[in-house]
């Protein structure tokens, strides 16, 4: 009896700690120390410019968008800022312009789809854009940790080039067109388009040296003349995975490579940012220049 009763206190006890344990709330593992949780009045939306450095372009320092022109560096933020908030467009110039952005919360990585890039681009009209990602890994609030770029259809294509390196010369008077030199020996010009772009220079305001470098990944340019004229330039579309490109415009954190081209396995971001990642241009219609138009968190009413 006394051994009975034994039993009958074990599977008591075995029955309750399972009932304990199919009960107990598991608590969500930390995604790390300066990770910003979104909240219910998190904004979707990038809700900052933390840097806008373009490559010399037609669009730059254009009076129509921006006609109280961008003197400062201070003044190229708000600009920038403004013009995303009302969906218009920011240009990066040629290869190498950049914007960088952040939101008021980390973005997670759900395994999908988490984040969006909007440009302008239309089929047969791409200008794509690398797109880069970053954490604030040292919880300073500021764009100054690793960046990683996102795989795309071309990134292993033996025609991309990475860091490579473009140079602008600041044009000795108006209405002159840009000279650059490259990191592969090569030169060429941003060209001054006087019947659709009269500002005086094409060459940034608010840089104040004579010359600055931009580096990056360079994909082979697809542009060419259909019309064999001169008068009806394309600009292919790429496959996958690049800002301004037609037919998509929706990014996986899943895709950020480290320096080797390996995964990074990143659970979350904070930064983003976009550099035009070609170097041509297609006759009267200029240089190529990735635009954006804004950016957008899609995983934020989802539980990490």
């Amino acid at each position: 009896m006394h051994r009975l009763c034994n039993i009958v206190l074990f599977l008591a006890a075995a029955l309750c700690c399972s009932g304990c344990n199919y009960h107990k709330v598991i608590e969500e593992p930390s995604l790390g120390e300066y990770f910003r949780a979104p909240s219910a009045t998190s904004n979707i939306y990038a809700d900052k410019v933390y840097e806008y450095t373009p490559a010399p372009g037609q669009f730059i320092n254009d009076p129509v968008s921006n006609p109280y022109g961008t003197k400062t560096e201070a003044a190229a933020l708000v600009w920038a800022k403004e013009r995303l908030d009302e969906g218009k467009f920011v240009s990066l110039g040629g290869f190498g312009g950049y914007i960088v952005v952040g939101f008021d919360h980390s973005i997670v990585n759900l395994g999908g789809y988490t984040f969006a890039v909007y440009g302008n681009a239309h089929s047969g009209g791409s200008e794509p854009g690398i797109v880069w990602v970053a954490q604030d890994a040292n919880g300073n609030g500021l764009p100054d940790d690793i960046w990683y770029e996102l795989r795309g259809s071309d990134s292993s294509d033996d025609n991309t080039l990475r860091n490579y390196s473009v140079t602008y010369y600041r044009p000795a008077g108006k209405g002159e067109a840009v000279r650059w030199s490259d990191s592969e020996g090569e030169e060429g010009t941003i060209d001054y388009l006087a019947a659709y772009h009269t500002q005086d220079s094409y060459y940034p305001d608010w840089i104040t040296t004579s010359s600055y470098t931009l580096t990056g990944t360079r994909l082979k340019a697809h542009n060419y003349d259909q019309s064999g004229d001169g008068s009806y330039w394309v600009n292919p579309d790429y496959n996958w995975g690049y800002a301004d490109n037609f037919g998509g415009s929706n990014f996986r954190i899943d895709d950020a490579m480290d320096a080797e081209g390996k995964p990074a396995g990143l659970k979350y971001i904070d930064f983003i940012k976009v550099q035009t990642a070609v170097n041509a241009k297609s006759g009267w219609l200029g240089e190529l220049s990735t635009e954006v138009t804004g950016f957008e968190d899609l995983s934020i009413n989802v539980k990490p």
